[in-house]
């Protein structure tokens, strides 16, 4: 079912982000200036998932906030769905569907009294608004929860209560902050398939997530960025070929004697971390056939987990895999 308009479904010929040069500084008096985006370029096409991808403190947040006009850059330029920012910043907004990481929806209202008092900030017109509701209340499979109190939803069914009315305005572009954050399995997919709906559609979406299967599925294009910066930029299948080997063999509680798998470094690259030794290789039959050997010097075949390389991979690759803290 569509609930896009058909002017939001034309591709336009502008790029849905571009950001050149892109900086914000914050000054402190103690510990002086601080970079949290640095120079930062975005050319994001219309009608895709793009990712922005990041430890904490990578400078995702921040970015974000530059993108929606809440904070102002301190240098570069930005221009969204082919208006300039902060210039036409009420212009953009009008285009723009924000789903937050937290749900902030009413509690005191019910799902459709939630929807009706979103529309009126839009200036939406009377007529037809009520079958537009019921629209997006289906989209979001809430039609029989019209008339519940917020309070009495489950946290999925508040998920697409938010995405539903991200959608009331019939947006451009649609910006998910970390959306499935704290969902179970069967919540995520169903929201997975709404986000799909969308970009089917021709609705460009905009997506931060720590959840690197989320970003595998869904993105066309995304950004691996930490302290302020780009690492690189491309498709998932393009960052696991250019950063990882195909296969990732995990030898589980082998740290104890790592200098007796030195060898495995002919058979890809191997690494440490906690309790385990991760070889990453080209060839796991080879690969297999190695450690199998070594079998008879350790006493028994250690215990394997093997699996496809996969964007977590290239993420730790490239941001390491030291515990961050903060935003």
């Amino acid at each position: 079912m569509s609930i896009m308009s058909k002017s939001s479904t034309t591709s336009a010929a502008s790029p849905a982000i571009i950001a050149r040069g892109l900086r914000k500084l914050f000054k402190h008096k103690d510990i002086g200036d601080t970079v949290a985006v640095d120079k930062l370029d975005l050319n994001v096409p219309r009608g895709i998932c793009f990712g922005l991808l990041g430890p904490n403190g990578a400078g995702k947040t921040t970015t974000l906030r530059m993108l929606l006009g809440t904070m102002p850059p301190s240098s570069g330029s930005l221009e969204i769905l082919g208006l300039t920012m902060p210039d036409d910043e009420r212009r953009v907004r009008a285009k723009l569907g924000i789903v937050p990481q937290a749900d902030n929806l009413d509690p005191d209202l019910s799902v459709i009294q939630n929807l009706r008092v979103y529309a009126s900030f839009f200036g939406l017109p009377r007529q037809n608004l009520e079958a537009h509701l019921e629209q997006l209340l289906a989209f979001a499979n809430l039609s029989d929860r019209r008339d519940h109190q917020v309070e009495s939803l489950s946290g999925g069914m508040k998920r697409r209560l938010t995405l539903a009315r991200a959608l009331i305005n019939t947006p451009e572009l649609v910006v998910l902050d970390e959306p499935t954050t704290g969902l179970d399995p069967q919540a995520r997919h169903t929201l997975w398939n709404r986000l799909e709906e969308l970009k089917a559609q021709g609705t460009t979406l905009l997506l931060t997530t720590h959840y690197m299967d989320e970003a595998e599925r869904l993105c066309d294009e995304l950004v691996v960025m930490d302290h302020g910066r780009v690492l690189d930029q491309g498709s998932p299948q393009a960052l696991i070929a250019r950063h990882v080997e195909p296969w990732v063999i995990e030898i589980r509680h082998a740290a104890h004697a790592a200098e007796r798998y030195t060898c495995l470094n002919h058979a890809g690259k191997l690494e440490q971390h906690g309790s385990s030794l991760f070889l990453y290789t080209p060839d796991r039959h080879h690969a297999l056939a190695q450690i199998e050997a070594l079998a008879p010097t350790l006493g028994a075949l250690p215990i394997l987990l093997q699996r496809p390389a996969g964007l977590e991979d290239v993420f730790l690759r490239l941001t390491g895999r030291d515990l961050r803290e903060g935003a």
